[in-house]
């Protein structure tokens, strides 16, 4: 979904060469059909199932987008020659990232590069967050990660994120103890890389998110369209990546690259 940060999270859902926005939709009985088409978003073939958010398995194998140290960043391979695509990680990988503290279901650690803030917050469900280094690199920010992950987590409980709004932390206060604690691995971080391998970020505001919910469930239940191509139910509020029904969620990252058509049953509420 597209996302806009403003006093509450805007989303649309692309449809074709347009959008539809769905905060207008809350509180809509909405019915959503799977066709049973799923196109490779990169290449375009059909494809039975769709792996890694949204392409075929040929992609899957060989584009560098589907690569191990997309998930693992700090297993970058790409001073060894052997990057599945050179220009894709000089463009992508090779570049400054942000090195976060975020608040979703509990303070978790993360990364991205500075032109996803607060797009990659919004998609985890983050109610806050704050930037608490910059790298030169992915695979810096991949490290400095696996240092901060022996305090906290790395994931977003998405079941306990969905139930409820977090409760608000000091952000700043969390992200300066958490610096503190590990100062000693991070700068065994920049022996190894170099004295500007990053920086610190220990002044920089929290941004504050509040999604567009009216009620959040007591128990989530996970919808599939590849277990019930036809889902049908009230829009009662949207968060993180996920449409939150009266019936269920639904994760619509995951349903990347199907073909869904979308219809309003009843007017929104919201």
């Amino acid at each position: 979904m597209v996302t806009t940060l403003g006093d509450t999270v805007e989303y649309a859902l692309p449809m074709d060469d347009d959008q539809m926005d769905l905060n207008p939709l809350i509180g809509s009985r909405l019915r959503l059909e799977h066709h049973k088409s799923i196109q490779c978003t990169h290449c375009g073939r059909v494809t039975n199932k769709s792996f890694s958010q949204g392409y075929c398995y040929p992609c899957f194998k060989k584009l560098p987008q589907c690569d191990l140290c997309m998930m693992s960043p700090e297993r970058c391979h790409f001073a060894k020659g052997t990057c599945r695509d050179e220009s894709f990680g000089e463009s992508f990988c090779m570049q400054p990232h942000i090195v976060y503290l975020a608040n979703s279901s509990g303070l978790k650690v993360g990364i991205t590069r500075p032109a996803n803030i607060p797009m990659r917050w919004i998609d985890q469900g983050a109610v806050q967050a704050v930037p608490m280094l910059t790298t030169q690199s992915r695979q810096i920010a991949g490290f400095a990660e696996v240092v901060f992950k022996s305090q906290i987590s790395d994931k977003t409980q998405w079941q306990r994120m969905l139930k409820s709004h977090a409760a608000e932390v000091d952000m700043s206060k969390a992200r300066n103890e958490l610096i503190e604690t590990v100062r000693p691995e991070l700068d065994e971080l920049k022996q190894r890389f170099g004295d500007f391998a990053f920086e610190l970020v220990e002044t920089e505001d929290t941004t504050e998110i509040q999604y567009p919910v009216t009620e959040y469930p007591t128990k989530v239940k996970s919808l599939n369209f590849d277990k019930t191509p036809v889902i049908e139910g009230t829009l009662v509020g949207i968060k993180g990546q996920y449409l939150i029904f009266d019936i269920g969620v639904l994760n619509v990252r995951r349903h990347t690259a199907y073909e869904i058509e979308v219809t309003e049953l009843a007017p929104g509420l919201f």
